[in-house]
């Protein structure tokens, strides 16, 4: 089999990015290196065993090391794993053949990897129904899986199933997937506010901050984002029982808007006048 020998400039494309795709396996070594003279030719025969399930490639420690420093290279051969664009194995030394293998073997995609991957792959084709019932599938084996349960939760909060969204996401370890997600479910879950309704309970008692707070959320809900963040700033300014709720409701907009949106940015800095 052919491996190649990457360099900085290349790492990005060949091994972050296509590890997203297939496990990549990274061999920092140098010419000068007996042991990895001893593990190149095993690591070759272990890839060629399993060639298309993950690839091999090598990075030559005296020509790229700052790249070596990067992934915390202190002695070599030292072997590293990625897979979706992430170290998540590593060794160093010239391990027996065996041992290589057993290694390698654990990098390799599992049943439940596939069931995620044709979750992902029905919701693209607009398959909701057998998306979901894969992500469950994978939830039944594994109730704290990142990945199916992050894909399950964005169905619910799409059909409105916010409630079940929030239990299953509260499963999970904290992410900012996770917590977007958590955001975008409190949000949604005050779509079916009446907007005419709020609108006039306002009009009769512009003081009815909870009227407000609940026409905030149910305007961000419909994606009416500036109006929406409007309302929850002025009940924050105003103060209140009800200031640390429309606070909040507006952290939610934010994590569904993303740190860098221009709406986000502005209020952001709103509320941080308003507080301080």
């Amino acid at each position: 089999m052919v491996v190649k020998d990457i360099d900085q400039q290349a790492f990005g494309l060949e091994v972050l990015q296509r590890s997203n795709e297939v496990p990549v396996v990274v061999d920092f070594w140098a010419a000068w290196c007996g042991p990895c003279k001893v593990l190149g030719p095993i690591l070759e025969k272990v890839s060629g065993e399993n060639e298309g399930a993950l690839e091999l490639v090598k990075v030559d420690v005296d020509r790229n090391p700052a790249l070596a420093a990067q992934f915390g290279v202190q002695g070599i051969p030292t072997v590293i794993a990625f897979r979706d664009g992430r170290p998540v194995a590593r060794f160093t030394g010239a391990l027996p053949e065996d041992a290589v293998r057993r290694w390698a073997t654990a990098l390799l995609p599992t049943e439940i990897d596939h069931w995620v991957d044709q979750a992902r792959d029905a919701v693209l084709d607009g398959d909701e129904v057998r998306a979901e019932a894969l992500f469950r599938r994978v939830l039944d084996e594994v109730p704290d899986h990142a990945e199916a349960g992050t894909g399950l939760a964005a169905l619910l909060i799409a059909r409105r199933d916010t409630a079940e969204a929030l239990i299953l996401l509260g499963k999970l370890a904290r992410s900012s997937e996770v917590e977007v997600l958590e955001a975008a479910a409190r949000l949604a879950a005050a779509q079916g506010g009446d907007l005419h309704a709020l609108e006039a309970r306002l009009a009769a008692d512009p003081d009815d901050n909870t009227a407000r707070i609940e026409l905030g959320r149910a305007l961000a809900a419909r994606h009416e984002y500036e109006p929406a963040l409007d309302h929850l700033l002025a009940v924050v300014k105003a103060g209140g029982a009800t200031r640390e709720e429309a606070r909040r409701a507006m952290v939610d907009v934010f994590g569904v808007l993303g740190v860098a949106h221009p709406l986000a940015v502005a209020y952001r800095r709103a509320l941080a006048s308003a507080l301080y």
